[in-house]
């Protein structure tokens, strides 16, 4: 079976989900590891891609995303604030450079920014491209085409949106806002010249299917660069009592989106202090390339010396 869906993937030919579910569902943990080991080998980056990010404006979001602590419907109790400073920012910026992080991404809470956010925020890239060597990415929600450009054009050359969950889940988990304006928003970049990064969050209650069902929509999309993130309760949202995934079913899904998406760029996210070593070990094995390095959002991340150990150690470049 899985020698099957390995050689589909070599050949070229395409796969259909269902026949992904059923491998990744029934195969044993190590041969599917193994697999998917191979396919990233052959197909995805050995060059580790490490970034950062930092939350430049927190809180009293509208939208009621289940998952979010910046939600303003729900009683979390975080620091709330407006635009950082460029300051701020660069200072941010500069302590990551310093540590190899090459790219570097200004976050911001919030359905869509206003015209006037994004003249801040196009101030605060020009600024950073002036004083620093990073690449540099945003992630500020449901931006239009005209402000993309803008953000292109101050020297952003990268944005961000996730997908959060497959297309059947979304409403379940968001009602203020659809997936669908999301996509528009990822296409919306490329047609300025922007590089597009998407992804979602596991452990939010959907099941396998769903997250093969996600997997193949950012294929369908043809997203380079998928952050995985791994779902932290926080208290106060609807989902704080949400159980932990197990190690075993993290694995499985990772290679899944190594299977559905042979050449792009995983990238551990949120929730992955959450894993013990070893496990982290194994999926860098299987098929993560990528990761967000440093603290998050709302939530402590990770360290940065301590990734850029494990990635040398596990047969990464950076």
């Amino acid at each position: 079976m899985i020698e099957e869906l390995e050689k589909k993937v070599h050949e070229g030919q395409a796969l259909a989900p269902e026949e992904v579910l059923r491998t990744v569902e029934k195969a044993p943990l190590d041969a599917l590891c193994d697999a998917a080991h191979r396919i990233t080998l052959k197909y995805a980056s050995r060059k580790f891609d490490l970034c950062s990010i930092i939350n430049a404006k927190s809180g009293r979001c509208s939208e009621n995303c289940k998952w979010c602590a910046q939600s303003a419907h729900h009683p979390t109790g975080i620091e709330t604030y407006g635009i950082v400073p460029k300051e701020e920012c660069l200072r941010h910026a500069r302590i990551n450079e310093q540590s190899g992080i090459r790219r570097f991404s200004l976050v911001a809470s919030g359905k869509r920014p206003t015209d006037q956010e994004v003249d801040t925020w196009c101030g605060h890239l020009s600024y950073l491209r002036e004083t620093t060597g990073l690449s540099l990415c945003v992630s500020l929600g449901l931006a239009s085409e005209e402000q993309l450009r803008k953000l292109r054009q101050a020297g952003a050359s990268r944005y961000h949106c996730n997908l959060e969950t497959a297309p059947s889940y979304f409403a379940r988990l968001c009602t203020t806002h659809t997936q669908a304006e999301k996509i528009e928003t990822l296409r919306a970049a490329r047609r300025v010249g922007m590089e597009v990064c998407s992804g979602g969050i596991i452990g939010m209650g959907e099941n396998m299917r769903q997250r093969a069902e996600l997997a193949f929509t950012l294929k369908a999309l043809e997203i380079p660069s998928i952050p995985l993130n791994l779902l932290h309760p926080i208290k106060g949202t609807p989902l704080e009592a949400i159980p932990p995934l197990s190690e075993e079913e993290i694995l499985r899904t990772i290679a899944l989106f190594r299977f559905a998406n042979p050449s792009a760029y995983l990238r551990f996210a949120g929730g992955r202090s959450q894993l013990g070593d070893e496990t982290v070990r194994r999926a860098m094995y299987t098929g993560i390339n990528s990761a967000i390095a440093g603290d998050l959002l709302t939530t402590i991340g990770s360290n940065v010396e301590e990734d850029v150990k494990r990635i040398k150690e596990t047969g990464y470049e950076l």
